[in-house]
């Protein structure tokens, strides 16, 4: 398969994400595709995927799926979008029924909301295979990040979400509701278990200044350098320094807008008055006691 496998990589620059159109003999799938949000603004655009689009349109390529590798808290995904422009299938760990009954309640919805249960056309689990013409896809559950996670190998290329980023940079965090230190751990060693010189794709990265972006690296490379989970990185070396690193990080920016979206598949908020409404949750800190009254992320 790999002598006519292309991978064609679209930064995102705003959000630091990696999007992807996967094709075989003008048969393709979509990774992670973006949409534009300003949150100053509220305004959406499509300028971003529709370059992704561009390239499918130019190559005469088939779309058959949407691959999501998690419901993402930084970005607002055009998963729905790319759907009605290409009407190919939106697929995702089946992870994301935890995800989505967590976010219901912050967003005031019903579990059983249509635009929850009906957000995707396929729910992916461990193991799965996924047929998208000349293209055979197999399904790598890598949870840790988030529940969903999963990851998707095609030949000697996996497509592994926030699992991994470049090796200056490290890991995924895990303080987001569902992450796991362990799981993740675990989840990293089965990529690094790979062939050395199978390509890890990355959904981000936050190059430091004076370095281009990165899309992919070998397993031999991630293996042997990363900062954070080497190869020979314990479980308690990881979990102490996963651990102390995500007690400084700050909330994504995007976050609520992001799953109030990414949940649906998406999809924005229905129209109320004419207009679509984002919802942020606010947070109380009471003065007298310091203490932070929010909802749980």
């Amino acid at each position: 398969m790999s002598d006519h496998l292309s991978v064609q990589p679209f930064f995102h620059a705003a959000t630091g994400t990696w999007s992807y159109v996967v094709d075989n003999s003008r048969d393709a799938v979509v990774i992670d595709p973006v949409l534009d949000y300003e949150a100053a603004s509220g305004r959406v655009k499509t300028d971003s995927v529709g370059a992704l689009l561009e390239h499918v349109r130019s190559h005469g390529l088939k779309v058959h799926y949407i691959l999501e590798t998690h419901a993402h808290a930084d970005h607002l995904s055009a998963g729905a979008f790319v759907r009605t422009q290409t009407s190919a299938q939106l697929a995702i760990g089946r992870g994301i029924r935890s995800v989505q009954a967590h976010f219901a309640d912050v967003f005031l919805l019903s579990g059983d909301d249509p635009s929850l249960v009906e957000a995707f056309d396929r729910l992916l689990d461990d193991g799965d295979v996924i047929q998208a013409g000349a293209l055979r896809i197999s399904v790598m559950a890598t949870p840790g990040h988030t529940a969903d996670g999963i990851s998707y190998r095609i030949d000697n290329h996996v497509f592994i979400g926030d699992t991994l980023f470049a090796p200056d940079v490290g890991t995924a965090r895990c303080d987001f509701p569902g992450g796991n230190v362990e799981q993740l751990y675990a989840s990293i060693r089965s990529l690094h278990a790979l062939p050395d010189d199978t390509m890890l794709w990355l959904c981000h990265d936050y190059p430091p200044a004076g370095r281009a972006p990165l899309a992919g690296i070998s397993v031999a490379e991630s293996r042997q350098d990363n900062r954070m989970l080497r190869g020979v990185t314990t479980l308690a070396e990881f979990s102490a320094a996963r651990t102390a690193r995500d007690a400084t990080l700050k909330t994504p920016v995007l976050l609520y807008p992001s799953l109030q979206v990414n949940i649906r598949g998406g999809t924005l908020p229905p129209a109320v008055n004419g207009h679509i409404y984002v919802q942020t949750p606010a947070h109380l800190v009471a003065p007298a006691d310091g203490v932070e009254h929010k909802p749980a992320l």
